[in-house]
């Protein structure tokens, strides 16, 4: 048997490995490092026969103890419905106005809305319920379909312009292509609009009063405060669901856009979107 070349700096066998003058020297590895490897694999093998651990066709081994994470997993989901059980049937048997008079239950009810939000809402309203371009703002006092408990509560039931029988539904006539004002009548209403807000460009006319008034007023009314039952969001403030510019106006004059809510109630239930309304109208801006 060949002995292995000796490193004359260190001292230290080599492997006999070789490349461009530089060869590998043959160190052992610490014996604490050994033992501590040796040790994992014991502790492996020991796992493997305690623990599920090796996958069958359509199961797994057990394990001698018997022990399932996901068992363990419904214990606790039991566990955690038999603690909500009396609230969540209280929730159930009480109307959504008349929640918050019960602390326990408005807390209760806010903290489940609070989950529910974040998963079926916060991808169009935004995770803070600041909303964007085209989905409305939650946490101020501007409410298109009304902003009290029972309001807010329908609005999620049944959404806006669903394909539910109960859904809100209104549209914006297309005053262009519909010929019902000329470009020119556009941009002299799209200015007296602006000009109720104070937007820059906006000017208020005779012209544009009358025509506010033959086309805008029976859905915005007359100042432009909006009507929540026709589902008109109001237009003297500076809350602007499509964006709030003079070409932004005139934009909606001419192309109106209609957004889009899906009914939640068959979804959810009935209890699931009491506890949404009761977060929604808590976040700052519930009539």
């Amino acid at each position: 048997m060949t002995e292995k070349p000796i490193d004359e700096l260190t001292g230290t066998a080599t492997t006999g490995h070789e490349w461009d003058g530089i060869k590998e020297l043959n160190t052992p590895l610490p014996r604490w490092w050994l033992w501590t490897f040796y040790g994992t694999i014991v502790w492996a093998l020991g796992y493997v026969i305690a623990y599920p651990a090796w996958p069958l066709i359509s199961s797994a081994t057990t394990g001698v103890l018997g022990y399932s994470s996901r068992a363990e997993l419904d214990k606790e989901l039991v566990s955690a419905t038999a603690a909500q059980g009396d609230l969540v049937a209280r929730v159930a048997a009480t109307p959504v106005s008349e929640i918050l008079a019960d602390d326990d239950l408005a807390r209760f009810a806010r903290a489940g809305g609070t989950s529910l939000f974040k998963v079926y809402c916060s991808q169009c309203h935004g995770t803070g319920a600041a909303g964007s371009v085209g989905y409305p703002n939650l946490n101020d006092d501007e409410w298109i379909w009304g902003g009290s408990l029972d309001q807010i509560y329908h609005t999620i039931s049944w959404g806006v312009r669903s394909n539910a029988d109960e859904t809100h539904y209104n549209i914006m006539p297309n005053f262009a292509a519909d010929g019902i004002l000329t470009p020119e009548q556009i941009n002299v209403v799209a200015a007296q609009v602006a000009s109720l807000s104070g937007i820059e460009g906006g000017v208020a006319s005779p012209e544009g009063a009358t025509l506010f008034s033959e086309n805008c007023a029976s859905c915005h009314g007359e100042a432009g405060e909006g009507i929540a039952e026709l589902g008109s969001p109001s237009l003297n403030d500076q809350v602007w669901l499509y964006g709030g510019t003079l070409e932004n106006i005139k934009t909606q004059l001419e192309a109106p856009r209609h957004g889009v809510m899906p009914a939640w109630l068959p979804r959810l239930g009935d209890t699931a979107i009491k506890q949404l309304t009761v977060y929604v109208h808590g976040l700052g801006g519930g009539q």
